[in-house]
């Protein structure tokens, strides 16, 4: 689509928005309806398209985090919607208060929101933040992935038949189109994926100053103390490890386990991953690699942690051969003894490969995420609550599971967001129609009666002003 083509949605819907004006409880309730409409009457066509699109995608698994999991986030919404749109009344400054001077914060929407989705989830990484953005009363322009392009065509079709272009307005291309995209006057612009493409995003919506959020990802750790039920441990990480076969921003990214946990939570890993697939290649509940370039790489970084002494140890219950296979499946794949040196403990690994590293004080595992980015998602697996709070209050991310992993992110009423280069801004819930609304300021003077009140501080100045200032701060 050209600049013009977008330039011209993007008018009409400020067009349409300052015509109509702020759309009314009733009409963003009804958006949220149709949206919800939408997702539950084709749920299975949304799941055959992340199918076709993966080659292998758990359809059970697809039900699950790209269908059902978006209906909270409507839910909440429209719960609370009520709420959110009151705003809230504050204090005026004294005495004006007790003369009848008024405060109150009004929340605005902001008007267009650009949305930039990702390919790992791509129904429930669009339609939760539109749970957000419609409940803020404002409109919508959807970028999708071009790496998933059935589920991308099939968006475009279901929104463009539950809402008007003004509404929701979907944009199909690959990254010419997505720069072109960035470079349009939002009143604020969504972008789920990688830190890389974000800095291009970022330098692209500053050219019009549009405000942003990031959401991003990084290298999510996972902290295993001596203190954890290894078995339980084991089975909570490979679960959120192999969803999506780790293709995950919130992945647990690699392991910190005290040593004298190490052999369990190892043992206990590779028993979970034969409990959940006893066989990996024709499993249709075990997800393959997106692409082949993503394979590549990911084969790429093992090559690399091999090379530089890691011990690989795959995960494969069935013993089966995956040089030939019709998809790009990858085991899960534990990556014993890694050094800092190593490719895989540098970039984001987003796929089923988990490196595991071993320390004896956690001052020696706090230590080391601090020393790297912060990540998106931290966990802690542990029963010793001043080691818990220890590591809590020693690191900082987007947001924390304890005892799991990606929990956070379940929880309708918690901020979804990360902190530094895992990115900026959040949403889900209240921070939601937060961060997609304008906190306006409003207040309102006294009366004209008590007008004589205010001439100490207006020219010209008689007496001692200090006398006055005094008085009023």
């Amino acid at each position: 689509m050209e600049h013009q083509q977008m330039q011209d949605i993007l008018n009409k819907q400020k067009a349409f928005f300052i015509k109509n004006g702020p759309p009314s409880y009733d009409l963003r309730i009804d958006r949220l309806n149709r949206m919800k409409t939408l997702i539950m009457d084709n749920r299975y066509k949304i799941v055959d398209a992340l199918h076709a699109d993966f080659g292998v995608r758990s359809k059970n698994q697809s039900m699950a985090t790209d269908v059902y999991t978006i209906i909270p986030s409507i839910e909440y919404a429209k719960k609370n919607l009520k709420k959110w749109m009151a705003g809230s009344k504050r204090k005026p400054n004294f005495p004006l208060g007790f003369l009848g001077a008024k405060a109150s914060v009004d929340y605005e929407p902001l008007g267009t929101v650009g949305m930039i989705s990702p390919w790992n989830f791509p129904m429930f990484l669009t339609f939760s933040p539109a749970a957000s953005i419609f409940a803020a009363g404002n409109q919508i322009m959807h970028k999708p992935s071009e790496y998933t392009e059935q589920s991308a065509n099939l968006m475009k079709e279901l929104c463009d038949a539950a809402f008007d272009e003004e509404e929701f307005a979907t944009i199909l291309g690959g990254p010419d189109v997505g720069a072109t995209f960035t470079q349009q006057k939002f009143d604020h612009l969504l972008y789920t994926g990688s830190g890389a493409v974000a800095k291009h995003i970022m330098r692209a919506a500053s050219e019009n100053l549009v405000p942003v959020t990031l959401e991003l990802g990084g290298k999510s750790p996972v902290i295993v103390s001596n203190s954890t039920d290894s078995a339980i441990a084991a089975k909570r990480i490979m679960l959120g490890k192999t969803m999506n076969a780790g293709q995950i921003c919130l992945a647990p990214d690699y392991i910190m386990v005290h040593s004298d946990k190490k052999d369990e939570l190892v043992s206990g890993m590779k028993d979970a991953v034969g409990d959940f697939y006893p066989d990996l290649k024709h499993n249709d509940d075990y997800t393959s690699i997106v692409n082949q370039k993503h394979y590549d790489r990911l084969q790429g970084l093992l090559e690399d942690a091999k090379e530089k002494g890691a011990v690989i140890d795959e995960i494969n219950p069935a013993n089966e051969d995956f040089s030939q296979q019709e998809a790009f499946k990858i085991p899960p794949t534990l990556v014993m003894n890694p050094t800092d040196d190593m490719e895989i403990m540098k970039e984001e690994i987003f796929g089923p490969l988990l490196p595991v590293k071993e320390f004896t004080e956690i001052d020696e595992a706090i230590s080391y995420v601090n020393k790297n980015d912060k990540p998106l998602g931290l966990y802690y697996f542990g029963s010793n609550k001043s080691e818990e709070n220890r590591v809590l209050s020693r690191t900082s991310s987007g947001g924390v599971t304890v005892n799991d992993v990606l929990g956070h992110i379940q929880q309708e009423d918690l901020p979804f967001g990360g902190v530094g280069p895992s990115g900026t801004g959040s949403y889900h819930g209240e921070e939601g129609f937060k961060t997609f609304s304008n906190a306006k300021a409003v207040y309102k003077q006294i009366g004209s009666r008590f007008d004589k009140l205010l001439s100490a501080i207006r020219p010209p100045y008689k007496g001692d002003i200090e006398k006055v200032l005094k008085q009023i701060t």
